[in-house]
């Protein structure tokens, strides 16, 4: 087949042509849109799973439902052990900017942005390193305003923008949208801050909306930060799609080119991927380029499953093996051939260390800088599991 033609999309944060089996969460988030736009109380959202099963393509597409409905919105990143507190002035930056040009007052306009650069200029100096995002630059035709979301406490600085910020938007019937990725690396000490401000502009009414998303264990941190994130955010777990969500990402992109699939070639791709995002991408590429003509038939899945597999193996696994030190490898190794015990599932951390022949507080430092990675993640107390799907088979088979 062409593979100019070819309609899948395997990339990071990329959106496929067909987002299939997200339609109750958009609607979801469409009635809280409205609602918080409305003055009705409505809970910010947590989206949590494994890597690979489209959790950040799910932000971006909530996130364009937001600009959807003339909403500012901003995006964060967030990184091990670096603080948000520059990222989210950026963020809430980008949002302001999408809601200024319509308000009629720009006096206003310029107050709300004086306390965004205050906040953003409390930045440390430290976690300014890297940066692009020069404040100074960005807001200069404004001054800094004193005494506000400049006290050098997150909590309260937090709460001071947000609430300057969603007033601004209130004005114009809308609100404010953040969407905070990879949430699980915020520190501790800053979820804790940022659970404080949501909980108090919740309270409010005030229509802002923080959007978070990260692995399994990201509710876990949320309830160690605070003790009511549990019923600060709803919480939407992003999984494998179903037997019939998955064969629609195949068969609506395809049939958009005039090419259909035989039903048994449908049979084998679902078994390959087991629904899981990334890979029902990454095989329907592949097998798109190996595909004689149309039909796309079981010989064709069956001729292109090596190289797709090679491509994950390089790819979405390799990258990520190769960033482990020696320890680590040698750690998560042990944690696959375990593995096939649980199904795949969590290992218990003492069985790891029996297997190895170590105390398990040896273990500590690999088990630690593999969740910092964010390769593996506690399941549960005394109990780990990878982050990534059929990790733990693709190291069976790079050990074999």
């Amino acid at each position: 087949m062409d593979p100019v033609r070819n309609p899948y999309a395997p990339g990071a944060g990329q959106r496929p042509p067909e987002l299939a089996g997200r339609d109750r969460q958009l609607e979801q988030f469409e009635v809280t849109l409205e609602r918080v736009a409305a003055g009705r109380p409505e809970r910010s959202m947590v989206l949590f799973g494994l890597r690979g099963v489209g959790k950040t393509v799910l932000l971006n597409a909530l996130r364009s439902a937001a600009v959807n409905r003339a909403w500012g919105t901003g995006k964060i990143e967030a990184r091990p052990e670096v603080s948000i507190r520059l990222q989210v002035a950026q963020a809430v930056h980008a949002a302001v900017r999408e809601v200024a040009h319509r308000h009629r007052d720009p006096d206003r306009v310029d107050e709300v942005a004086g306390v965004l650069k205050s906040f953003a200029l409390a930045t440390g100096r430290g976690d300014r390193a890297g940066s692009r995002w020069v404040p100074g630059a960005h807001l200069a035709d404004v001054p800094a305003t004193k005494g506000r979301a400049d006290s050098g406490d997150l909590e309260l600085d937090l709460l001071e923008l947000f609430t300057d910020v969603a007033a601004l938007a209130r004005d114009l019937g809308v609100g404010i949208g953040l969407f905070l990725d990879e949430m699980q690396d915020v520190p501790l000490p800053e979820l804790t801050a940022l659970c404080g401000a949501c909980h108090e502009i919740s309270q409010q009414g005030a229509p802002l909306v923080v959007v978070g998303a990260g692995l399994p264990h990201l509710p876990a941190a949320l309830a160690a930060s605070r003790s009511y994130a549990e019923r600060l955010f709803a919480y939407v777990e992003v999984d494998r799609l179903p037997r019939a969500m998955a064969e629609r990402a195949w068969t609506v992109p395809a049939a958009g080119e005039g090419v259909t699939f035989e039903p048994d070639a449908l049979d084998e791709l679902y078994r390959l991927t087991d629904g899981y995002p990334y890979f029902v991408q990454a095989y329907g590429k592949v097998t798109w380029d190996a595909a004689v003509a149309d039909p796309v038939r079981l010989a064709d899945v069956e001729a292109a499953a090596p190289e797709a597999e090679a491509e994950l193996g390089r790819g979405f696994f390799g990258v990520r093996y190769e960033r482990a030190t020696p320890a680590e490898r040698d750690y998560m190794v042990a944690m696959a051939d375990l593995a096939l015990e649980t199904g795949d599932g969590p290992v218990a951390t003492a069985d790891i260390a029996r297997h190895l022949g170590r105390k398990p507080q040896s273990l500590s430092p690999a088990r630690d800088g593999l969740i910092k990675k964010g390769l593996v993640y506690s399941a549960e107390r005394g109990q780990i599991a990878f982050t990534v799907p059929h990790f733990a088979r693709f190291l069976r088979g790079r050990d074999a």
